[in-house]
Formats: C-alpha cells, structure tokens, sequence
C-alpha cells in the first residue's frame, strides 16, 4: 500500500521539483546577469518562468493539506483535533518564513533595513494560508449537520472542496478593492502588508506575497486535493486528472473572454497584479501543469529510476532555504549583475547539483542523527 501510494502522489512531488528547479533559474539569471545580458530575451524568457514557482508552491500546499487532512479523518480523528493539528503545522511553517526574515536581515548586514524582518515573504504566506485552509475545513466539517452523513469521508471531501472552492473566489474578487478602493489604511503597515503587501511603501508591492490574491491558490490546490481524493477519482485517477486540467482550460478561457467582452466593475483594475480574470488564468495553467506532470510521471520518463526532480520536490523547503544566500546572499558563487548568459548558466547548473547533493543528503540521514552524531565520536574515542 505504501508503495502504491508512492507511485500514486510522485507527480505532486515532481511538480514540487519543477517548481525548484524554474525557481533556481529565475534567481540565478535575475542575480548574476549583467551588462547587456539583461536586456536579451534569453532573460526576459527566464523571468517569464518565474512567474510559476510561487503559485505552484501554494496550490501544492493546498494539495498537501488535503492529503494530510483525508488521512487524519481516516484516522478517525475529531474535526477539533484535525484542525489544531493542520493549524500548528501551518503556524510552524510562518515561524519558519519569520525565522528566515530574521536570517536574511542579520545577513545582510550592515545595509538591511530592520523594516525586512517583517517583510512578507512566501514562506509566511505558505504557512498563513494552511492556518486559514485549516480554519476552512473545520467549518466544512460543521456544515454536516447529519451524524451519518458527517462520518462519510465522501461527505467531507465533497463540502472541503466546495468551501476551499468558494473561498478561493472570494479572496480573488475582493482582492483589487484591497489594493486600492477599500485599502485598510488604519492598520499598522506590518498588519496590512499581510493584506495587500503594502510594506512600508505608499501602496502594495506586486513583488511580495499578501493573502490577497495569494493565498487563493492554496485554496484551489485544496479542492483539487479533495477531488482528486474522492472515491470516482480513486477509481479512474487518469480520467480524473484529465477532466481537472480540461475545466482549468476551460475556466482560463472563460476568464479571458470575461476580460475581453465585459464592462469592468473595478474602479481601478490592474490586470496583471488583481484581476480575477488573470487569476483564474494562472488556475489554468497550474491545472495543465499539473496534468503534464501526471502524464510524465505515469507514461513519461519521470519515474524511471532516480528522478533528480523528484528528489528536490521532497525537500522544496531545505533547498529554497539555502539557495537563497547562494545565489542572493553574501555567499552568492557568483559575482552579481557581471556574468554573460554562459557563466550564469554554469553557475545555475553548479547550484542545482549542490541542491541536489544536498536534498540526497537530507533524505538519506533522515532519522539518523544519533548514528551519523556516532560517526563523529568514534574518531575522538579511538584517540
């Protein structure tokens, strides 16, 4: 059964991967790249992919918290148990995004600007979205009103979809409102910026990662999840993949001919940063992406022997952690904004092989600390 499962969840692990692996490119070309070479479309293209890993992240976040929460009800837990257990995991991953602040400001010093310790970055909006995602089945789970029907791991699956579906549209509505018409100016910036990313600037900033818009896509990978994990999709998994990506390219479609043909209702409407429409875009593309690595990893060669993409979606987190400072950070390999395209390229293949060296690592000693902590002590006790 385990292996069966394995077999079952690899291509979320290898979209995970895909998701590392254009974040490596996007920060190695955006890092090391200068003079000439950044005004090339070679980089331009490379920022354009860019644009993926931080929805992909968050709509597999949603996927995860779906398979963590079917197994726990399987289990047999209440939904009070279920829910402070997903919430603390959620709360442990936004004390990891603040504990990340806190290393990239005392790293940066002496020119970071204390202001970045509470930057909000996509590991806070990782973990604020599983406290949320964890808020929304705990009310799913109330809707079930019948005894009989609240045991039915179908029932719960069904209204976990429904309410993650029916909240992921309200945060993309009354997202361009936040931005602009209905900013909550009389909070603090800190509290704000989780709203709408406003830092301490005089309006939000597209670059950083408020709930509003984002946190949506954590809660489109949490109905997917809950689809995908029902008994038909059990049953007929290809066919259930195939008619998810099918309706997210329908619903891309439909969002573009609502931003081509309809009166706009914003008073102010920013298409590439708030737009609903260009939202349930993304949601499209994040479904073909997912198909694509479905298909790769059943009748593609994803999963034929060792997949080093694979490997790094099952440590995302550790190998985010540390590229960071190796391509962003004082340890940077490379000098930044001076090589050509060819030495940045070199440099982005060195730190996909460290990162990988470094994901095997970590999965293989999982679990070892105290045999690995004897490999150091024997060479004192011999002495």
């Amino acid at each position: 059964m385990a292996e069966a499962s394995k077999q079952r969840l690899g291509y979320i692990d290898w979209m995970r991967g895909l998701a590392c692996v254009l974040m490596f490119q996007t920060h190695c070309y955006d890092s090391w790249l200068g003079g000439e070479a950044r005004k090339t479309e070679f980089f331009r293209w490379s920022q354009l992919g860019g644009t993926l890993p931080a929805p992909l992240f968050l709509f597999l976040a949603g996927i995860s918290f779906a398979l963590v929460t079917d197994k726990l009800r399987q289990r047999g837990l209440s939904p009070n148990q279920i829910a402070g257990t997903t919430i603390r995991r959620g709360a442990e991953i936004l004390a990891f995004g603040l504990l990340f602040r806190a290393q990239e400001f005392l790293l940066g010093q002496p020119g970071a600007p204390w202001t970045d310790l509470l930057r909000v970055d996509i590991l806070n909006m990782i973990g604020f979205s599983m406290i949320l995602m964890g808020v929304v089945c705990r009310a799913a789970a109330l809707t079930m009103a019948d005894d009989s029907v609240a045991r039915a791991l179908s029932g719960l699956r069904a209204a976990s979809a429904a309410a993650a579906s029916t909240a992921a549209l309200a945060v993309a509505m009354v997202t361009p409102p936040l931005w602009t018409t209905w900013r909550p100016r009389w909070l603090p910036w800190p509290v704000e910026s989780y709203i709408n990313g406003v830092h301490v600037f005089s309006r939000p900033q597209p670059w950083l990662f408020p709930i509003f818009p984002w946190a949506a896509f954590a809660f489109v990978g949490l109905a997917v999840g809950f689809v995908l994990l029902s008994d038909w999709a059990r049953r007929r998994e290809a066919v259930a993949v195939t008619v998810v990506a099918a309706a997210g390219i329908a619903v891309a479609a439909l969002a573009e001919w609502l931003d081509a043909g309809l009166r706009q209702v914003y008073a102010v409407y920013d298409f590439w940063h708030t737009s609903p429409n260009f939202f349930l875009i993304r949601v499209g593309i994040l479904l073909a992406i997912l198909f694509g690595s479905y298909a790769w990893c059943r009748w593609g060669a994803g999963q034929w022997g060792f997949s080093p993409v694979i490997q790094l979606g099952q440590t995302s987190l550790l190998v985010y952690w540390v590229h960071i400072e190796f391509v962003y950070g004082r340890f940077s390999i490379l000098p930044k904004r001076a090589m050509s395209i060819r030495a940045a390229t070199l440099g982005l293949l060195a730190i996909f092989l460290a990162m990988l060296l470094l994901s095997l690592a970590r999965t293989r000693l999982k679990g070892r600390g105290a045999e690995v902590l004897g490999w150091f002590r024997r060479p004192v006790r011999a002495a």
